[in-house]
């Protein structure tokens, strides 16, 4: 962050100052432990960890201000104290970005939101200085944190938007959407409510933006807009297309990017069926901001996956695929199939609860059954109530399926050693919250 004291940070948002307001701020964070001199921090109220305790050791640690709900009994310091302390860093945010006058990306969708943005930024990054949002830091502290983080050398940005209401926060020149899916069904009903919460971001996008738009999906085929636009996936009318797919297994894959006359070999350096979608993503993207065919190609190969999504990792006993950092219906079936290409013995699925999928949570969880079962799975792992629906849905899909369902992690741990032979792929997926980073550690360590 460039360009404001923190004076300037109290008129923006309203906010009453107490102290000096001549100080400049240089960055803006919500973790005391992450200040660094003249940073804003930010004081956030948490159900567990109320940011308020620790405005004494943000000032201690050099920051220039902090942005509070309520002002700590004797401090003299810079503070500017405001209603609701993550609306104003969202208030706040939207001025910052109002100073740059540049190309702004944002990424929202059901699925693989995280992996679009880092293959895009890899792309542009091959000719542009580009911000990228870190991580999956999509949400409402989050999205303003990455927007601080733009500074006069950056030529464009991409960011990742969990929900369409940061348009305004973001003021993006295109958007990409990635699929709409059977995520948040609890709150939105249908995929037509999360194709209408996703692309309500467009309602407040000039005429001249862009939309790169899955032409695979049905509902985002089908969506009309103000804007141009660019649709991207397998289908014949697409506007840019992967032909010549050829899956490489844990190697990665490679196929022909085809968009008018222009006709783009790739190597994707990634496991996984849906990295030639995050291909065309990026090329479709490339190809709009007047890349050329050499640096679309080099921005593909240097993509690297984030996190726990999607990661071989090959040991003395098994092939597992990390791949537990998040989980919906959509993202579990394209793991499944991922799976099935694999040059490995006997296929194993340790899958978990999904969440937020509303009242067709457990009819969601059997079909996902149903597809381990058609992918060649040989045994499917469950951990917890929902989940048994997924064991159930792959016995009847196929009788030979063994299945084993567990309660609780602990459970599932302790049985472990005894269920998955050398020699096993094993896929390890489910929402966060099942914490199944602990079956990854424990299928890795030896």
């Amino acid at each position: 962050m460039t360009g404001y004291c923190v004076s300037d940070i109290a008129a923006i948002t309203g906010g009453v100052l107490s102290g000096d307001g001549a100080a400049l701020v240089t960055g803006a964070v919500i973790d005391s432990r992450a200040v660094t001199p003249g940073a804003l921090f930010a004081a956030i109220p948490g159900e567990r960890v109320d940011g308020h305790d620790y405005i004494g050791k943000a000032f201690d640690l050099g920051a220039s201000c902090c942005l509070v709900q309520r002002v700590p009994a004797g401090e003299t310091r810079p503070v500017i104290c405001v209603p609701d302390t993550a609306a104003a860093l969202e208030t706040l945010a939207r001025a910052y970005r109002g100073r740059f006058a540049i190309p702004v990306l944002g990424v929202t969708g059901s699925v693989g939101k995280t992996t679009a943005k880092e293959m895009v930024a890899s792309v542009l990054a091959r000719r542009w200085n580009t911000l990228k949002t870190e991580k999956n830091f999509n949400n409402q502290l989050g999205v303003p944190l990455t927007l601080f983080r733009l500074e006069p050398e950056h030529q464009a940005a991409v960011v990742e938007m969990g929900v369409s209401h940061f348009g305004a926060m973001v003021q993006p020149t295109a958007m990409l959407f990635t699929i709409i899916g059977h995520a948040h069904l609890e709150f939105l009903r249908d995929r037509r409510g999360v194709l209408q919460e996703k692309t309500s971001v467009l309602d407040t996008m000039p005429d001249d933006a862009v939309a790169f738009c899955n032409g695979d999906d049905d509902l985002l085929r089908a969506m009309t807009c103000r804007q141009r636009k660019v649709t991207f996936g397998l289908s014949d009318g697409c506007d840019v297309r992967a032909v010549d797919v050829c899956d490489l297994g844990d190697n990665g894959s490679t196929c022909t990017i085809v968009a008018g006359a222009r006709r783009i070999p790739v190597r994707i350096r990634a496991y996984g069926q849906h990295m030639v979608y995050a291909a065309l993503e990026g090329a479709a993207v490339g190809i709009e901001y007047g890349l050329t065919d050499d640096e679309i190609i080099r921005g593909i190969a240097a993509y690297q996956p984030v996190g726990s999504r999607a990661n071989v990792v090959r040991t003395a006993r098994y092939t597992v695929i990390d791949d537990c950092y998040n989980a919906n219906p959509d993202s579990t079936a394209a793991a499944l199939r991922s799976m099935a290409t694999l040059p490995a013995g006997r296929r194993v699925a340790i899958l978990g609860n999904m969440g937020e999928l509303g009242p067709d949570a457990a009819a969601l969880h059997r079909e996902t059954g149903v597809c381990a079962a058609k992918a060649g799975v040989s045994l499917v792992i469950t951990c917890g109530a929902l989940a048994r629906e997924i064991a159930a849905g792959a016995a009847e899909a196929d009788p030979d399926v063994q299945t084993a369902s567990f309660a609780a992690l602990d459970e599932l741990l302790a049985a472990l050693p005894e269920l998955v032979q050398p020699g096993d792929c094993v896929l390890v997926k489910a929402s966060h919250s099942m914490a199944f980073e602990r079956i990854v550690q424990a299928l890795t360590q030896n």
